[in-house]
């Protein structure tokens, strides 16, 4: 099955000095870089997705500022295997973009989706993803989320609010792979694991 590395929203806004930090920001980006460095290897096309928020949105993602732009290293290269920029306003990276018909043209039919916030863009891309018929695939390590709190509904660590979002997205499907043996594989399809 042709397989696709899609990286959402791997931008600086979710680093130490940006406005939605992540608590594993250091140790999710050493995992996406896995990733990457696995799919260049092995010229599998890479999806680079970056959020931009609409201006009457709260101000991070701003087009042209530091935060909106991709985490030190990351973004495409050329010399590798097919590699694209998509950019969406929404959470999903299926809806208003190319990134459907960007895959079609080199036959994909599976995705492992890395990025942040693991129960946000990525959930809803990899949702969007399941929905379409893609095969989803997931590496834990290379995601990160936020704390989240509610008054009615109480508190959960960013770790809590991690693993829940992936757990949800396994029950309706996604496999969930071990990021460093994948890693170290041209094929990893085998490598899954439950969380």
């Amino acid at each position: 099955m042709k397989e696709a590395l899609v990286v959402v929203d791997a931008q600086n806004e979710f680093s130490a000095g940006g406005k939605r930090a992540v608590p594993n920001h250091s140790a999710a980006l050493a995992a996406i870089r896995r990733q990457v460095d696995r799919a260049r290897q092995n010229k599998i096309p890479i999806a680079w997705v970056r959020h931009h928020n609409k201006p009457d949105e709260e101000p991070a993602f701003m087009p042209g500022t530091w935060g909106a732009e991709f985490s030190l290293g990351l973004g495409p290269k050329h010399g590798f295997g097919p590699e694209a920029v998509f950019e969406k306003k929404v959470y999903g990276v299926f809806t208003g973009t190319q990134i459907q018909e960007w895959l079609s043209i080199y036959g994909v039919q599976s995705v492992l989706i890395v990025g942040f916030f693991a129960h946000m863009c990525l959930s809803t891309s990899a949702r969007e993803a399941l929905s379409r018929g893609f095969h989803v695939s997931l590496d834990p390590e290379a995601t990160g989320a936020c704390d989240i709190e509610h008054a009615l509904l109480g508190r959960q660590t960013a770790e809590e609010v991690r693993r829940s979002a992936l757990l949800q997205l396994t029950n309706m499907g996604a496999f969930v792979i071990d990021g460093i043996a994948w890693a170290s594989t041209a094929e990893g399809s085998n490598l899954v694991r439950k969380l």
